[in-house]
């Protein structure tokens, strides 16, 4: 359930965003900085997570990321020109919250099944994010582009009633995360760098894709309708990929071939725009596949190279932080490289490069783990 709310309030902005760019005057960097803005949220916010659940205790900061997420998205669309951007600073800094400590969860109440949970719970989240993505522009011709984000405020105050009995019958934070401090900082040991560069990277394909996407089939005379069903698309071929990646991700000494294999779809969709662009619904579906399977596998490989609780949930916050800071470059990039060029060749070409180097790293960071604790020389 929590799930559900990590991503619809950041999809839904997509395939409206020529809208909000026309009412509010925003010019393509501008609507990139916005779609930006969540991201630079996560990397701030992410590392400071594991201090609220160590206050707090894990389930209790869930619970109260759910109701700011509820407050801020209705906030975003009804308070104005400030509103919109300072609400989307708070709906990301709120989601960063699941994002880091969901994984931990995972592995603390799954343990012997951490790919195979990690995939669930992605296809959870990216359920939620294609339906945002498909009903927001219908929602949009019904009412306004307010309405079709701020009505996910709602879905997180439902979950955050649901999530209610659990945070009150969770134990004391100081049982929650008792785990003993890592031998090595996590920020000292190079196979934390490699898994926060491959989760930088997928997300940074992940957010260009599901911000832009529509922008870019618009401009090649795609309608605006059949773009949102094409970003759905992405979002439901991302489920397939997510929950079909976990089967080369359950070796627990090297996930090699699912990292690479997660990964390359992403580049083959991405050289498919550049080329066939006619194709588009094909390269849509062949993204999302990639995109769900190395959400799953950027997520697995984070559980796993945690030997704590402690320590996986600071390697939670460090790939995220950093990886989406990474990320969120990709908006802002995109906008400006095709505000300046006139065209979305360049921007392809640039991301297309970044997804091989993704493939480059899945091979690293997926390699059979030492045995040993990770030195820091």
């Amino acid at each position: 359930m929590v799930a559900l709310c990590l991503r619809p309030a950041l999809t839904a902005v997509g395939p409206v965003l020529p809208r909000i760019g026309a009412d509010e005057g925003l010019g393509e960097a501008a609507q990139g900085l916005l779609a930006a803005l969540p991201l630079l949220a996560f990397a701030a916010a992410s590392p400071l997570v594991h201090l609220a659940s160590r206050r707090f205790g894990m389930e209790r900061t869930v619970l109260i990321s759910l109701v700011v997420l509820a407050v801020s998205s209705i906030a975003r669309s009804y308070t104005g020109f400030a509103g919109l951007w300072i609400g989307t600073v708070v709906i990301g800094a709120s989601i960063a919250v699941g994002n880091v400590l969901v994984p931990v969860i995972l592995k603390r109440d799954y343990a012997a099944h951490v790919s195979r949970a990690t995939g669930i719970y992605t296809a959870f989240i990216t359920t939620g994010a294609a339906m945002a993505s498909i009903v927001a522009v219908p929602i949009a011709d019904a009412a306004d582009w307010r309405l079709s984000l701020a009505i996910w405020g709602g879905l997180a105050l439902a979950v955050a009633l649901i999530w209610l009995p659990r945070s009150i019958a969770s134990e004391p934070p100081a049982r929650v995360v008792a785990d003993a401090v890592p031998l090595v900082s996590v920020w000292r040991q190079p196979m934390a760098w490699l898994v926060t560069g491959f989760m930088g990277l997928q997300s940074t394909s992940f957010y260009l894709l599901v911000n832009w996407l529509p922008t870019i089939e618009i401009s090649t005379g795609i309608s605006e309708r059949t773009a949102g069903v094409h970003v759905f698309l992405f979002q439901g071929f991302g489920l397939i990929g997510g929950l079909t990646i976990p089967r080369l991700m359950k070796n627990p000494i090297s996930q090699r071939a699912g990292a690479v294999t997660a990964s390359i779809p992403i580049l083959i969709a991405l050289l498919g725009l550049l080329l066939a662009p006619g194709l588009a619904v094909l390269w849509a579906m062949v993204a999302g596949l990639g995109q769900g399977a190395a959400l799953v596998a950027a997520l697995t490989l984070i559980s796993l190279r945690g030997r704590t609780h402690h320590e996986t949930a600071q390697l939670s916050g460090m790939a995220q932080s950093v990886g989406y800071l990474l990320a969120a470059t990709g908006p802002v990039i995109a906008g400006a490289l095709t505000q300046q060029t006139g065209s979305w060749h360049t921007t392809l070409i640039v991301f297309a490069t970044l997804s091989a180097l993704q493939i480059c790293l899945g091979l690293a960071a997926g390699r059979p783990r030492p045995t040993h604790p990770v030195s820091c020389h």
